[in-house]
């Protein structure tokens, strides 16, 4: 008895791996989409960002500490400044940044550079529209300049000056905000997001802090 042998033909061999492969590339399309979307939404809008820094409600009755007045005095004195602050003064906006409002926007920059990277300009437009509502307009925000942990202490204390400079600039060109309102200090590899990934892009940002309550014209 003779076996009888089926040949598919060439043709219908390679339709079927073309369709094979035409689903496979779109499976993968709509995962990196879904990926992306989800990015996307992760993002915080300008409204995100308001509510995140807007100071909460004073309780009546309650009266200034003697450690608030200290600290909105020393405030006063470094709004403005256009030097890089000194290590006493990083250090005490550093401690008062601990109890206030604030937003873990990441703004991100390429390795060794403090030029805005066009990813990050979506997310600084809405930081822009935030700080310039009539919520928030008036206070102090701190810019807090980050790096990895890559390279030495001094080099990249110098390199997250840059970048906080470089975010204040874009929020004064872009927002006209004034000199007054955007603190900026260096950590350098102080502070990791990410310390147990310590080179990891993440750790590259710059961190906003509302440091001043507005004062209301009110009394």
């Amino acid at each position: 008895m003779t076996r009888q042998t089926t040949t598919v033909p060439t043709t219908t061999r390679w339709t079927k791996l073309g369709a094979t492969f035409a689903t496979l590339l779109l499976a993968g399309t709509l995962v990196a989409t879904a990926n992306h979307a989800a990015f996307a939404q992760a993002r915080p809008s300008s409204t995100d960002i308001l509510e995140a820094l807007k100071p909460a409600p004073k309780t009546r009755g309650l009266t200034t500490t003697p450690k608030q007045m200290e600290d909105q005095k020393f405030l006063q004195t470094i709004r403005g400044k256009t030097r890089a602050l000194t290590l006493d003064e990083r250090t005490k906006v550093a401690d008062i940044a601990k109890d206030k409002q604030k937003i873990d926007l990441e703004v991100y920059f390429d390795y060794n550079s403090a030029e805005i990277v066009q990813r990050a300009v979506p997310d600084l437009m809405e930081l822009g529209k935030a700080l310039s509502s009539p919520d928030l307009r008036g206070g102090t925000f701190l810019l807090g300049g980050h790096t990895d942990a890559k390279g030495g202490e001094e080099y990249n204390q110098k390199l997250s000056e840059r970048r906080a400079a470089s975010v204040k600039k874009f929020l004064q060109e872009k927002f006209q905000i004034s000199d007054e309102s955007l603190v900026t200090a260096g950590y350098g590899k102080e502070q990791l997001k990410k310390p147990g990934e310590p080179f990891a892009a993440e750790n590259r940002r710059v961190q906003i802090v509302n440091l001043e309550v507005k004062q209301s014209a009110s009394k």
